[in-house]
């Protein structure tokens, strides 16, 4: 019997083993399989940009107060006002509307009249600097200070730089007596910060009157990533090709009123506080499909070893990789709609029990996704007779349709960024943020997003943040990158 019971276990051992082998087997095969194809070292094509004339009109423009949340600031007329000095060629070719109280929208007419119009845009509104960090910038917000080889101020990342870069660009093409064979239009929202519905709506209004049809548009929304992603050699052009919709609920709790010195065993804060803590808790599920997957599965090839590994054999290491990656809120969001927690009220005096406590909770919701299903699934989580579960003002904003990045136009995006930045990777990617492209991509085949800008991890806090900067040489390859981008159509 023991003899049996030994050749037995002895079996076990050498059936596990040979698994094992076989799993091990098909893991290292997966990895080497994905090794990327060789990127080709390229230098940059360059183009004949004046520097100095693009960062002193960058800063020209960051002076001009443009804060979205006072809209009567006289800085908006007169940086309007001021464009026709600076870009005295575009303003001469094309034709200029005023939109919706502000946005402006250029055409430049092409030699095709028969080919589809593209649209480039930006904003030049910008978001308020908190007075009580004003001390902490290196230069004045508004004063569009040139030093140190950077353009400092509010926009000069979000989004002036590109608004600049772009007549910059187009400045210098028309004065070499240059015509695109498609007409390019472009919008420069003064509401973008506010969701863009007088400015941006407008102009896609126009073009619903007009019947016009874009074969593309082009917004911001990302940038050229630079040590953004650790393991990689090099910078990472993320064109994305959606943007998350937008859903704030509004969770209502229901308790006794009263006085705080008799409280019930629960009040409605504490009710409230238990939902917040479970919606919080278990965040809407994740997963590798559609734009995130495609995003993810450009990427992997060229990350290190053992990280190419996972991504390899997810069928083995798919719910670690997704544990991983949900623990920095950057690839969490990549992953997932998102959770926030942002707004709480309650009674409206320290001793007394509030009969009603509202919490405020935004999600950003990823293209599988929907304004529905995303209640439905808080309901799911939260609601009873004591918790009701509301949409904000009644509506939310849906995630955008997924453009195509086999396109010819995501096409002509990528070749421009690899002529203006060299040896770079580049791949489809998600916004997880707003743009105007939620109204655009209404008119146009393919919404694209992204701006020719080198962003580092220094960066990143900068944007809506203090010390808003800009490089000179960053700005010389956003106008050399639209340059080549025109110069394609």
């Amino acid at each position: 019997m023991d003899q049996d019971m030994k050749k037995v276990g002895s079996v076990t051992l050498i059936v596990i083993a040979i698994l094992a082998l076989l799993i091990l087997s098909v893991v290292l095969i997966n990895t080497w399989r994905m090794s990327p194809d060789a990127i080709s070292e390229s230098k940059p094509v360059s183009r004949n940009v004046d520097g100095t004339k693009a960062a002193t009109n960058l800063a020209t423009a960051i002076s001009y107060r443009t804060v979205s949340t006072d809209p009567d600031d006289p800085g908006f007329a007169a940086f309007r006002e001021w464009l026709p000095t600076a870009y005295p060629g575009v303003h001469a070719t094309m034709d200029l509307q005023v939109l919706g109280g502000g946005t402006l929208l250029y055409k430049w007419a092409g030699s095709d009249s028969a080919a589809k119009p593209v649209l480039l845009t930006g904003h030049y509104d910008v978001v308020p600097v908190n007075p009580g960090t004003i001390e902490d910038w290196s230069f004045e917000p508004f004063a569009g200070t040139v030093s140190d080889d950077y353009i400092w101020g509010r926009g000069a990342l979000d989004n002036k730089s590109a608004v600049i870069a772009m007549l910059e660009a187009a400045e210098a093409l028309i004065e070499t007596g240059f015509q695109p064979k498609q007409t390019i239009y472009f919008s420069f929202g003064h509401d973008e910060e506010l969701g863009g519905n007088e400015g941006a709506a407008s102009v896609v209004q126009y073009f619903q009157n007009e019947g016009i049809r874009l074969a593309w548009s082009l917004d911001e929304g990302s940038y050229v990533l630079d040590d953004i992603f650790p393991g990689l050699e090099h910078p990472v052009a993320s064109i994305n090709v959606a943007e998350k919709g937008y859903v704030s609920l509004l969770i209502k709790a229901k308790g006794a009123g009263g006085h705080s010195s008799m409280p019930p065993r629960e009040t409605a804060v504490g009710t409230l506080a238990k939902a917040i803590v479970k919606i919080q808790d278990n965040p809407l599920p994740g997963g590798f499909s559609g734009v995130s997957a495609s995003m993810f599965e450009e990427l992997a090839p060229h990350l290190g070893f053992s990280q190419r590994m996972l991504f390899a054999n997810r069928w083995l290491f798919g719910s670690l990789l997704e544990g991983e990656l949900s623990k920095t809120p950057s690839t969490n969001a990549m992953l997932r709609t998102t959770t926030a927690p942002t707004m709480l009220s309650g009674s409206i005096k320290q001793n007394i029990l509030p009969t009603e406590a509202v919490a405020t909770v935004n999600f950003r919701i990823h293209p599988r996704d929907s304004v529905e299903s995303v209640q439905a699934y808080v309901e799911g989580l939260v609601a009873s007779e004591n918790i009701d579960v509301e949409v904000l003002d009644g509506r939310g904003t849906p995630p955008s349709a997924v453009a195509s990045d086999e396109s010819e136009g995501y096409s002509v995006i990528a070749q421009s960024l690899k002529d203006a930045f060299g040896t770079i990777i580049v791949l489809p990617g998600l916004t997880i943020a707003g743009t105007d492209s939620k109204h655009y991509s209404k008119v146009a085949d393919d919404a694209y997003r992204i701006n020719p800008f080198i962003v580092g991890p220094d960066d990143t806090a900068r944007f809506h943040g203090i010390d808003e900067r800009m490089s000179i040489k960053n700005m010389e390859k956003g106008v050399t990158a639209f340059m080549l981008l025109m110069e394609r159509l």
